[in-house]
């Protein structure tokens, strides 16, 4: 934490814009004296929270012109002094300001530096500031209103309150330990266990919100499995709606993973083409079966497709069911699966099995689809418009793993295993949680999650 907060005593700058051509770049400048640094490239003077239109000098060179912003610490981005110079988006242009910033003390920012300062200025907590790449990286409007959401606080503020419970549970506790004899009857009287099943309750809800807050972030990869020549690519280039996928009568065509990413219904989605699964001497085909396999074992959702008219026959069924089979036991999570029988326009769904959910479709004439991408959003429990806060696989393992050491806690209650169990337990619960925040985080993480910035953010 040290080593952060001497940097903080850095002047950095940094193109704000994206790499290449457009109508507008700024250059952004955060640090002690950035005002008066950016005050000997600008020909006029800068105002305070004030939009200065000016040329911008570098030894009476004209660099470019714009508009200068000004904005004093503690009232910025950063916490710290900002300045934007905002010229025109030419990258030669941009290179030639931050040039001349450097020569007058200034460094380059590394990558999420300005967010990084944001948390280490308390002007963010750690789960806003991941809230301000996902509402950059967002690929469709549900995941930028999700992530703009958890900006705002609702997430943080959602934590900070189960925090503060388990905060409150541990002072009762750890005052009940100055009396061995009657720790457990001093935790009853103080009704601890109805407050440690309250917290578990609040807990399990926020892992539910925050699983879908990560599949509206993220996205779900999901896995097309099935045997040869059942239309798998056929499929895939329906639900992309373009010819992504070679498609022939010749079995085997598809030997290696062919990803498309696409959005359905608001839901980010890495659709995986896969090849067929069938038994073949063929040393390349065994490889891109393996990787089949593989593919579905890591997916969060396999869909794997099944020929109507091959199934209306009545053959292919017990490999059918062998396939699922393998598919299940190949990881060592429950796997979700959805059986789509393909072709419907050739035959009936019949020959089914009874325990997994199935879906009838046509890639060739469509029938079907909609009700494929219904059913692929309800298989991941997805349900946009009741999705209050973007969140990250970290934070649902957090979240989890706070929910084993309160459960932890109740059991020592139960047990009477005594109050210094209990408060052990429930103090590794209050210190996990606040990873989330930031407010208990070890350096190394803050500075992998800042890595993973756009530079100038």
């Amino acid at each position: 934490m040290e080593a952060n907060q001497a940097l903080n005593n850095d002047l950095i700058c940094a193109i704000a814009t994206p790499p290449g051509q457009g109508g507008v770049g700024i250059v952004r400048l955060s640090g002690k004296g950035a005002g008066e640094v950016a005050a000997q490239l600008c020909a006029k003077p800068l105002q305070s929270r004030t939009a200065v239109y000016t040329d911008f000098f570098d030894a009476q060179e004209l660099l470019d012109n714009g508009l200068a912003l000004w904005f004093p610490g503690p009232n910025s981005f950063t916490g710290e002094d900002v300045v934007e110079l905002q010229g025109h988006g030419g990258p030669v242009i941009q290179h030639r300001i931050l040039n001349a910033l450097c020569q007058r003390g200034a460094r380059l920012a590394r990558p999420g530096e300005f967010s990084e300062r944001a948390f280490m200025n308390g002007k963010l907590d750690l789960a806003q500031a991941e809230a301000v790449a996902d509402l950059i990286a967002s690929s469709s409007i549900a995941a930028s209103k999700a992530a703009l959401n958890t900006l705002k606080g609702a997430f943080s503020e959602m934590i900070s309150a189960i925090a503060l419970d388990i905060a409150n549970m541990r002072v009762r506790v750890e005052a009940a330990i100055d009396f061995p004899e009657e720790d457990i009857e001093i935790l009853q009287e103080a009704k601890v266990a109805e407050d440690i099943a309250r917290t578990v309750t609040a807990l399990e809800a926020i892992l539910e919100q925050a699983n879908q807050g990560r599949l509206i972030n993220s996205g779900i990869s999901v896995a097309l499995i099935g045997q040869p020549n059942v239309g798998k690519s056929s499929l895939l280039n329906a639900l992309a709606g373009e010819e992504a996928a070679i498609v022939t009568n010749i079995p085997g065509t598809t030997r290696d993973l062919l990803k498309i990413d696409l959005v359905i219904g608001g839901l980010p989605i890495r659709l995986v083409d896969t090849a067929g699964l069938r038994e073949s001497s063929d040393e390349v085909e065994k490889i891109g079966i393996a990787r089949a396999i593989a593919q579905a074992a890591e997916a969060d959702l396999t869909l794997y497709v099944a020929a109507a008219d091959t199934l209306e026959e009545g053959l292919a069924s017990s490999e059918l069911v062998g396939n699922i089979e393998l598919i299940q036991e190949s990881d060592s999570q429950p796997n979700n699966i959805l059986l789509v029988v393909n072709k419907s326009d050739l035959g009936a769904m019949r020959n089914l099995p009874k325990d997994i959910a199935s879906v009838s479709v046509s890639a060739k004439t469509g029938e079907g689809l909609d009700l494929l991408k219904k059913a692929i959003q309800e298989s991941v429990g997805f349900g946009q418009e009741n999705v209050p806060f973007a969140a990250r696989q970290r934070h649902i393992q957090i979240i989890k793993d706070t929910l084993v050491k309160v459960n932890a806690a109740a059991q020592a209650l139960t047990q009477n295993q005594g109050a210094e169990f209990v408060a052990e337990e429930l103090y590794i619960a209050h210190q996990r949680l606040g990873e989330i925040t930031g407010t208990v985080t070890p350096d190394d993480l803050l500075g992998k999650i800042f890595s993973e910035f756009c530079i100038g953010k």
